[in-house]
């Protein structure tokens, strides 16, 4: 693909329905009312010669190259762990909208991406992961094969834009297209925000921004050779955005299976590596999943010599993950959560009525566990213990009868 297509005036308009109204110090006035003056052709055609001379020169304006990040914790326990998510102009994100949609048509008809690659992509999403995961690992231990996998994480901010514009040229990029997608790259800079106080703009040499429409594919692009790397030792994989599963599975008698995956690990470390990319052996983790009488394989997985020690339990996708696939613990933490929010929506039953009381249960109740919930029941809805089936629906059911009852 040598040019991205120009936008005509029916298509605009669908582009800035679909967009949400954004609050950023870098728009000169709110985007709700840019939305409202955009419809019914105000500012469409505006919109529209804008756009469109991006596209046609393959240039990105330098004024749309900024971003504000506000500090969000990802864990109110570890305060030095933020997620900087970028506030962007919405001009910009109505730019990247429109060439989101054309690139994630070609990676569709040159079928590009890696078919266990995850995330921003129609028809892969978490749940469809948690399922084609879930159902690998029960496979291998009803032919009492141990599996071991191995949870990671990459960054955003380290990506190397030499090494992504070459891949993108490699996939069958050129002309305007190309040069776009550079320009959107480079000569960006970032500010941090907190309350009134604002840094001074720091240039960006590397990595795609947290909260830009295009980052997530650029992101899937560049990891894509890394699922053939690892596929390569008779490993699988399944890439879900930053988050990589490895899982290995082999006889508990095995001696073969510590080499293979020990080389495995340490061919990912020098990829990512020559890649610029990090791992960090901390934040790596390692689950066994076997029958309680092959607990135990007497070895640990090395990554950078350091040991990497089996947990009793895993987060994989927001969903906890134990040694025997039971899933207790993540229904117990589903329905706790719930029943906690439930206990709250009670003292609000004598003030509201129930299409009021209902519509509260919905946002704080049923919201926490819905795909969560439903993942458990597809997946492991025949060889549930009662107690695991019996706390479900439990939930669900509480929920109600404190809007009608």
């Amino acid at each position: 693909m040598d040019s991205f297509q120009l936008v005509r005036t029916d298509d605009m308009d669908k582009i800035l329905g679909a967009m949400r109204p954004t609050k950023t110090a870098l728009d000169p006035c709110p985007t709700w009312l840019i939305k409202l003056a955009g419809g019914g052709g105000g500012l469409v055609g505006w919109f529209l010669r804008i756009i469109n001379a991006s596209l046609e020169k393959g240039q990105f304006s330098s004024s749309l190259k900024q971003a504000t990040i506000r500090p969000i914790l990802k864990n109110w326990l570890i305060l030095s762990n933020y997620r900087p998510i970028s506030n962007l102009p919405f001009l910009g994100k109505v730019l990247e909208r429109v060439v989101a949609s054309q690139l994630r048509g070609f990676l569709d008809d040159t079928d590009y991406l890696d078919p266990f690659q995850s995330g921003f992509r129609p028809g892969h999403g978490t749940e469809m992961a948690l399922v084609a995961l879930v159902d690998d690992l029960r496979r291998e231990l009803d032919r009492g094969s141990v599996s071991l996998m191995v949870f990671r994480e990459a960054a955003f901010d380290t990506i190397d834009h030499g090494i992504l514009l070459g891949q993108l040229s490699g996939m069958g990029l050129g002309g305007t297209a190309l040069q776009w997608l550079h320009s959107f790259l480079e000569g960006r800079t970032q500010m941090v925000k907190l309350g009134d106080t604002c840094s001074d703009p720091w240039p960006l040499t590397c990595g795609v921004l947290q909260g830009s429409i295009l980052s997530p594919m650029l992101f899937n692009i560049y990891m894509k050779p890394l699922g053939e790397v690892i596929r390569s030792f008779g490993v699988r994989c399944h890439l879900y955005t930053d988050d990589t599963q490895l899982y290995y599975s082999f006889p508990p008698t095995s001696k073969k299976a510590p080499w293979i995956l020990d080389q495995c690990l340490a061919t990912v470390m020098g990829w990512m590596r020559a890649n610029k990319l990090k791992l960090n052996p901390d934040k790596t983790e390692v689950l066994q999943v076997s029958r309680s009488t092959d607990r135990g394989t007497g070895w640990l997985p090395v990554l950078e010599g350091v040991a990497l020690p089996l947990k009793a339990q895993v987060h994989s996708l927001g969903v906890l993950l134990d040694s025997s696939l039971s899933l207790d613990a993540q229904v117990l933490a589903v329905a706790r959560r719930a029943f906690a929010q439930l206990k709250l929506v009670r003292q609000l039953r004598p003030y509201l009525e129930n299409t009021g009381l209902t519509m509260v249960v919905h946002a704080l109740v049923t919201v926490k566990g819905d795909n969560r919930l439903h993942f458990q029941y597809v997946v492991t809805w025949e060889r549930s213990p009662k107690l695991r089936s019996l706390k479900i629906v439990q939930t669900m059911n509480s929920c109600f009868p404190r809007c009608h009852a």
